[in-house]
């Protein structure tokens, strides 16, 4: 793979600096953890020296030094840093392209499933596949409106990643486990297992523990880019918390028809939760989307959130490998999400199943390797496990993958939704949605109006115009469900 021989490894030689030496206002360790290269401090002393003389405050300068560091191809004509963007920037590989638009002479090809997509999914699904760097798609049945790809899509490019078509929440995924207890407990046990999810959970966009939980996760190598590195705290306080908008963690019965994940048929009290990557993904996502969007200005408006990065540049390298550490962050905030509730009830987990569905591979398709983007898309190879939820009082789905070559072996995340999030806080109740819980025998621990049931598609007939796509193996009925409070902005 060309992604992971991308010279990060070739680390300059650490050279010895004294502790208390400072750039004008900046100390060199400060710009050191905001990323800046050793090979670089000179001519940053130089800038900021400049700077101080001109008169800027030192507060101003510092201001000026992080944002620089952030993001240096924004800043390519400050009147004190340019030099300094500019070296950075092609360090990186962020320079910006000097191509004009090149559209694909002829559409690359794709499929849908379903008939009742949003026609601006549909159009955003059509000019992807304009791109030059594009080779396949396909468009799932739950598909909606989203930046650049929709929700629900899945792309294929050459040598290419593009950061919105991962999805702002990298990494987001489902988790399900199966455990020793009947599901009579769903009944019998309901006050223990709210109070366990209350207990064992934290929901919200600034999500921590007092405690910080720990992870091997946390010992891997966060410097894999500067990005990575600067999050590393935040994603040691959020290690193990949920999301805002539709991610949840819910108490459920999980009923099998036939024996199937090592057990005989019937039904099992079943633990579900679904979150990403946190405030870590979301600011690697931003960061390098940002940076796509200024390489490659050439694109037209429509094309803008679709700009990619190239897997054989400094800067496509560095986003790949955040991606994949942002995987296995998610990954471990299931684990220890699972962990906690498990152990509270003094339980054992019999199965479980887990995947993505935003994040991008690379894989072999139609003859040669390509990376697949899916947005909102669970992997669906032949024989692969996947879990695709519905709502907080409709069923969800654990499926087998049957490869199919036309989907790109893609499947449906979940139900879809049919109603902004703006026009369900309008126009639905609480008073509504409670009767409809009620009658499914659904407990609500906390959730916004935004995620009603009533927002989201008929998960029978996503699953149905997706039947060639992934067999139905159980089936999951939430009873106990818990998501962000009312109010929360949505990272989904």
């Amino acid at each position: 793979m060309r992604a992971t021989t991308t010279g990060l490894d070739n680390k300059p030689k650490k050279t010895a600096i004294p502790k208390f030496y400072i750039i004008g206002s900046v100390k060199s360790r400060e710009l050191l953890n905001l990323g800046l290269s050793r090979s670089h401090l000179d001519l940053a002393r130089t800038a900021i020296d400049r700077a101080v003389r001109s008169g800027l405050s030192k507060g101003r300068v510092r201001a000026d030094v992080r944002r620089v560091l952030a993001d240096p191809i924004a800043h390519l004509r400050h009147p004190h840093f340019s030099e300094l963007a500019a070296e950075i920037a092609q360090v990186g590989g962020a320079r910006p392209s000097t191509e004009s638009w090149n559209e694909r002479t002829e559409s690359a090809p794709w499929h849908q499933w379903g008939s009742d997509l949003e026609p601006q999914a549909v159009a955003q699904m059509a000019n992807a596949c304009r791109l030059p760097v594009s080779i396949s798609g396909a468009l799932m049945p739950d598909a909606h409106l989203g930046y650049g790809l929709p929700i629900g899509g899945v792309l294929a490019t050459d040598n290419t990643v593009i950061p919105y078509a991962v999805g702002v929440d990298i990494a987001c995924r489902m988790r399900l486990s199966v455990l020793d207890m009947p599901a009579g407990e769903l009944r019998g046990a309901h006050k223990r297992l709210e109070r366990v999810l209350e207990d064992e959970t934290s929901f919200g966009v600034g999500a921590e523990f007092r405690m910080p939980k720990d992870h091997e996760v946390m010992d891997e190598d966060w410097g894999v880019s500067p990005i990575t590195a600067k999050v590393h705290g935040k994603a040691r306080r959020q290690l193990g918390t949920s999301g805002s908008g539709n991610h949840f963690v819910e108490f459920g019965a999980l009923t099998l028809e036939t024996p199937e994940l090592g057990l005989k048929p019937g039904t099992y009290l079943a633990l579900l939760s679904h979150s990403g990557s946190r405030g870590p993904g979301n600011t690697v996502a931003s960061h390098y989307s940002r940076l796509a969007l200024e390489i490659h200005p050439e694109l037209p408006r429509e094309l803008r959130h679709l700009a990619w990065l190239d897997l054989d540049s400094d800067l496509g390298g560095e986003y790949w490998a955040a991606m994949q550490l942002m995987g296995r962050f998610a990954a471990a905030n299931h684990q220890l999400i699972h962990h906690a509730i498990v152990k509270a009830l003094r339980a054992k987990v019999r199965a479980s199943v887990e995947n993505h569905h935003n994040f991008a591979w690379i894989e072999e398709h139609h003859g040669r390797t390509v990376v697949v983007h899916r947005k909102g898309a669970t992997p669906a190879s032949d024989g692969q496990l996947g879990v695709i939820p519905g709502s907080m009082a409709t069923p969800g789905f654990v499926v087998r993958g049957k490869g199919s070559a036309a989907s790109l072996m893609s499947a449906a995340h979940g139900a879809g939704r049919v109603m902004s999030r703006k026009a369900a806080k309008r126009t639905l109740t609480w008073s509504s949605v409670k009767k409809n819980l009620a009658k499914q025998g659904v407990t609500l621990l906390s959730a916004g109006l935004d995620e009603a049931p009533d927002v989201y598609k008929n998960i029978h007939k996503v699953m149905a115009a997706q039947s060639d796509l992934v067999e139905v193996i159980a089936r999951f009925d939430p009873k106990i469900v818990k998501m962000a409070p009312p109010g929360e902005r949505p990272e989904d």
